[in-house]
């Protein structure tokens, strides 16, 4: 799922930088999530270690007595030279664009590129599977990692990394290892 609302939301690309945490409406989420999640057995809960998502997680984790186990591999995207700066100051510049059309290609100025980054996330999202066999897991990552993610359990392009939500506090469920061969 995706870390509830924190105050650069919509403004500025946080990335790998000091978020603040949770604003109040992200808390006001995060409490949402943990109820709505709250009937299931969960496993174990897993987190990017940025603050917003750890925060996230905690009010998660506390409903399943479940400690938050921080996990780089679901960390958000090295944005470099862009993190920090603004969506308006980033808007219309060729690189940005070319990042939001051709994230099969492109790569974050003094970053990784989308590719990068979907595949630590594909490789610990499978390792978890393994170690958590048919049991329901939470792992609590960012728009993009989860976007990535869409894209290659529906066998899409990067380049379609667009086409699929994940807002504040939503929920994606993805089946893995042997859930993944009974849905099929």
């Amino acid at each position: 799922m995706r870390h509830a609302a924190h105050a650069d939301f919509g403004h500025r690309l946080t990335g790998r930088g000091s978020d603040g945490g949770l604003t109040q409406e992200g808390s006001r989420q995060a409490d949402a999530l943990a109820t709505e999640l709250s009937d299931e057995a969960v496993a174990a809960v897993y987190a990017s270690p940025r603050l917003r998502t750890r925060q996230t997680a905690e009010a998660i984790a506390a409903v399943h007595s479940r400690p938050v186990i921080v996990a780089e591999p679901l960390d958000e995207i090295d944005f470099g030279a862009w993190t920090g700066r603004s969506f308006e100051e980033l808007d219309g510049r060729p690189e940005w664009d070319h990042w939001n059309s051709r994230r099969s290609l492109a790569r974050c100025p003094d970053g990784e590129s989308m590719a990068e980054a979907r595949d630590r996330a594909a490789a610990f999202v499978d390792e978890v599977g393994q170690r958590h066999p048919q049991q329901t897991v939470v792992l609590v990552t960012h728009c993009d990692i989860i976007r990535a993610l869409l894209c290659r359990e529906h066998g899409r392009s990067l380049d379609d990394i667009l086409s699929f939500e994940a807002e504040p506090a939503s929920v994606a469920r993805l089946a893995v290892g042997a859930r993944r061969k009974a849905a099929a």
